[in-house]
Order: structure tokens, then C-alpha cells, then sequence
């Protein structure tokens, strides 16, 4: 048997098979010949000889950030803040204050508006809770690849670098949406649950109707996503810097702390605008009549800079990584 023949029986190991089902190069073991592509297929191939694999990739990174218990778990506890806000608010407290700042003047509207439990609910886990979900996918991105052997083979598939991280980036994306409308979708629940639900009073005293007031809702909710957006990018970097996912998951969150201090210091205030935190509360202008835009589009810039900046230092560093790592 010549050594062609046995190349073409040899067994693929179990990792790269795993990696060629992701969307790597790696071949699939064949008895005989293979048979010729289909001619629409094999002209998709021509023309785009990365896009099969890097959907097949894509799509795998989905399932992966998606199917993981983990992910279950932070998306229940997420779905679980709502349903206790709503409880506490409707059964152990008399009223809101009346205060404003940090999400309170949310809080003091909701038992008059079932709605006001979505902007309620997404200032309460804005801070702390969305960022931490966020930190633990983003630092086992890169850093759960390497901890568990494949990534080695997923370096070593043609351009596959910069599209694994473009694919691990979309996938970060995929789940700050879908964390974030987790939390919106139940408190609206829960809202419409427990309170009374009608027209909607805006924080300058302004009514809405329900519906109008829906579409503020999902635009609040998108907002709150893009928000959590530069963070995501700071995690992938940072996933990049080494092979332990816990020690990745825990400096993303530990960042997330040390800005919060740095905002809460008055002394640091010229540093504040540069925070990637620092507009995360933006989004109640867009309770507000007229809609005031310049802090939403503040700190959509803001989570653009930290995503470039965090995005090219990622890559740089995947540039340079040693496949065998």
C-alpha cells in the first residue's frame, strides 16, 4: 500500500475531526474516492472559498455559547431579578420615593405601570449582574479554546485567526442581546402580572401610549445591549492572554469593579467620560420628551472605541500566538 493509500484510511483524531466539523480545514478520513461537488456548490466555493467554513463556524460558536448548562444558568438567574424586583415592589413596599438617579426614578413608577418594571429591572442589573454574564462568556471565548486543545487546530485553518475572531466576537454579541432581552422580557411579564399596565408617563411628566411606549422599551433594551458591547471586546482580549478560562472570566469582571470605583471617585471625574461604563445610564433619555439623543450616542461611541482599540489589541496577539499554545 503506497503511502497515499494509507493517508487515506488513516483515522482523524478526535479534536481536529471536532475542528473540521466547526468549520476548520482539517480533511475527514475517506475509503475511496470522493465524489465530485454538486456544480451550485462547487461554484459557491470558487467564489467564496472562506464562507462555508466560516458559517459552519459561526454557527458552532452559537450552539457553543448557547447549549452550555452555564449559559442556561446566568440567563435563568437573569429572568429570576425581574420576577423578585416585581414581587418586592408589589408586596413589601407602599410606593416609590420619588428620587432620581441610578435607576430610582424607574423604581418609583412601577407600581402605577407595569412597563416601568422593564427600565426598573434593566437599571438594577445594568451595574453589576449583565456585565458579569458577559465577563464569564467573553473570558472563556478564547481562553476555553486553549484549555481544552482545540485551539491549536482552529490557528492553523487558512485565515483562520482573524475569522475566529470575528466568529467568537459575533457570538459575544449574540449573547449581550440575548441577555439583556431575557431581563426585558420578564419583567415585561411580570409587570403586566402584577401592576396595571396602560399609558405611560415619561420622566418630564409627558404621557405615551402603550404601544409607543413598547417601541421605547425594545429600543431601551438594544441600547442596554450595545452597551455591554466594549465590554464583550475587553473580555476577548483579555481571553487571549492566556489559557485559563477562570483567570480570563475573573480580570473581565474584576475591570468591570475597578470602573465602577473609578466613577463613584469625584476626584477622577476627567477620567469618567473614558470609563466604558460611564454612559451605561443613557438609556432613560429615551424616556424623555423631546428624546434626548447626545448620551445614547455618547456612549454608542464609547463602546465603538473600546471595541476597535480591544478588537485590534486581540488580534494582534492572536497574530503572534504560537499554534502550539
Amino acid at each position: 500500500m503506497s503511502p497515499t493509500d494509507v493517508a487515506a484510511v488513516a483515522p482523524t483524531e478526535g479534536t481536529a475531526a471536532e475542528v473540521a466539523e466547526r468549520g476548520g480545514d482539517v480533511a475527514k478520513p475517506t475509503l475511496g474516492p470522493v465524489a465530485p461537488e454538486p456544480e451550485a456548490k462547487a461554484a459557491e466555493h470558487a467564489t467564496h472559498p472562506y464562507l462555508p467554513r466560516a458559517r459552519g463556524l459561526l454557527l458552532s460558536e452559537m450552539r457553543l455559547v448557547f447549549r452550555r448548562p452555564r449559559t442556561y444558568a446566568m440567563l435563568g438567574f437573569l429572568a429570576v431579578v425581574p420576577v423578585l424586583l416585581g414581587v418586592a415592589l408589589r408586596y413589601f413596599t407602599s410606593g416609590g420615593g420619588g428620587q432620581d438617579g441610578g435607576g430610582l426614578e424607574f423604581v418609583s413608577q412601577v407600581t402605577n405601570n407595569g412597563l416601568f418594571l422593564v427600565f426598573a429591572s434593566l437599571a438594577a442589573t445594568l451595574p453589576f449582574f449583565l456585565p458579569m454574564t458577559v465577563g464569564v462568556v467573553a473570558g472563556d471565548a478564547i481562553a476555553g479554546e486553549a484549555h481544552g486543545g482545540t485551539l491549536r487546530y482552529l490557528l492553523v485553518a487558512p485565515a483562520g485567526r482573524v475569522r475566529l475572531l470575528l466568529v467568537k466576537y459575533a457570538g459575544l454579541v449574540a449573547f449581550c442581546f440575548a441577555a439583556t432581552f431575557t431581563v426585558a422580557l420578564s419583567a415585561l411579564a411580570t409587570g403586566a402580572v402584577l401592576f396595571p399596565m396602560g399609558d405611560v408617563p415619561l420622566l418630564n411628566g409627558d404621557t405615551i401610549a402603550m404601544d409607543e411606549a413598547l417601541v421605547r422599551a425594545l429600543l431601551i433594551a438594544a441600547c442596554v445591549a450595545v452597551s455591554l458591547l466594549g465590554l464583550a471586546a475587553i473580555g476577548l482580549f483579555v481571553s487571549t492572554l492566556t489559557g485559563v478560562p477562570v483567570a480570563a472570566m475573573a480580570t473581565t469582571v474584576g475591570l468591570v469593579i475597578v470602573s465602577a470605583i473609578l466613577a463613584s471617585i469625584p476626584q477622577f471625574h476627567a477620567l469618567h467620560p473614558w470609563l466604558f461604563s460611564d454612559q451605561w445610564m443613557s438609556f432613560g433619555d429615551l424616556l424623555r420628551a423631546p428624546v434626548e439623543t447626545s448620551h445614547v450616542v455618547r456612549n454608542i461611541e464609547v463602546q465603538a472605541a473600546y471595541t476597535l482599540v480591544f478588537g485590534a489589541a486581540a488580534w494582534a496577539r492572536m497574530t503572534d500566538r504560537d499554534v502550539t499554545c
